[in-house]
């Protein structure tokens, strides 16, 4: 029987309902045919963090460490933890994500039948349009959920979802990586792998509701994005056209977003295909307008840091107990 491994990394800054909240989220997925270790790997902010205590009440393994390298470094040191479980696929997700119950069924069963894929997931959804910073993030979603479904360069966010174990394992995630998941996506469809979009299951995650929180996310995903051109000898060695072509536009494009602005104008139309809603708020195309701005300034602001050498500070987001 094949093995899963759940892997869901827990900043310090994360409250304990939130945390909570997750574990009874992931530990009611369906997991027929597979035997499932799950693991949170939870960097401590206390000699007695309660977060532990209310973990382990949910049946859930706890990989306790001090902080090291965010993100990358938890998964890291989990996969670690792991060796002596060996599991055959890794599915990781954050503290905010809310798979469907069939979501790692779907995503196994997708990379059992393509050997070159890596990683598959699903589209992305808002579980918290409680304002206009959200709601309009959860117009961009429908926005890139579309650019997920043609881009041959598939970037889930986070890597969450399932991902190949002797992948992972071999190209573990950078921790000197600003945005170590397009990194590790780069790195993997340049040695001639592929992701997949898994249409049949979904998944819900939490958006910024600040502007703030907003600009500080884009603003370290542009500065990541920057750093992946070191990979360009490598993406063209791939000779995969659509792949370099869709690489290409991914890193250039989402840099002069401005251009964008006039299409605003249309934006409750496009939203309306997207969303199959009939209730379009008028505020979304304001926001659209802020959005827009937002990120063009975070860009620049990327830009300016990355060629000055400053590095930029991952920052905690509010978070919505749902």
């Amino acid at each position: 029987m094949k093995r899963i491994a759940v892997i869901i990394p827990v900043a310090e800054s994360e409250d304990s309902q939130v945390v909570l909240n997750s574990a009874q989220k992931i530990t009611v997925l369906d997991y027929p045919n597979l035997i499932a270790k799950i693991v949170y790997a939870v960097d401590v902010n206390s000699e007695n963090d309660k977060r532990i205590k209310l973990l382990k009440k949910e049946g859930v393994e706890v990989f306790s460490r001090q902080r090291r390298a965010k993100r990358a470094g938890a998964i890291n040191d989990a996969l670690i933890y792991l060796a002596d479980f060996n599991p055959d696929y890794v599915a990781l997700f954050d503290v905010d994500s809310k798979p469907a119950r069939n979501f790692i069924t779907r995503c196994v069963d997708a990379l059992e039948n393509d050997t070159r894929a890596y990683i598959a997931s699903s589209r992305r959804y808002i579980s918290n349009s409680m304002n206009l910073v959200s709601r309009t993030i959860q117009a961009e979603y429908y926005v890139l959920n579309f650019l997920l479904k043609i881009s041959a360069f598939k970037q889930f966010n986070g890597l969450i979802g399932v991902l190949r174990d002797d992948l992972l394992y071999k190209h573990k995630l950078n921790e000197d990586a600003i945005a170590e998941d397009a990194e590790y996506a780069t790195r993997m469809h340049a040695g001639g792998y592929k992701a997949i979009l898994v249409p049949t299951t979904t998944i819900y995650e939490q958006s910024p509701v600040r502007w703030r929180d907003l600009f500080s996310q884009r603003k370290r995903w542009y500065y990541g994005g920057l750093q992946l051109w070191k990979y360009w000898d490598d993406v063209k060695r791939s000779n995969n056209k659509k792949f370099i072509c869709s690489w290409v536009m991914a890193l250039t494009m989402t840099y002069c977003i401005i251009v964008f602005l006039p299409f605003v104008i249309v934006s409750p139309f496009i939203i309306l295909l997207y969303s199959k809603s009939s209730k379009i708020s008028p505020s979304v195309s304001a926001g659209l307008v802020l959005y827009i701005l937002a990120l063009q300034y975070a860009a620049i602001a990327a830009i300016f840091n990355f060629i000055i050498g400053r590095s930029v500070e991952w920052q905690s987001m509010k978070r919505v107990v749902e």
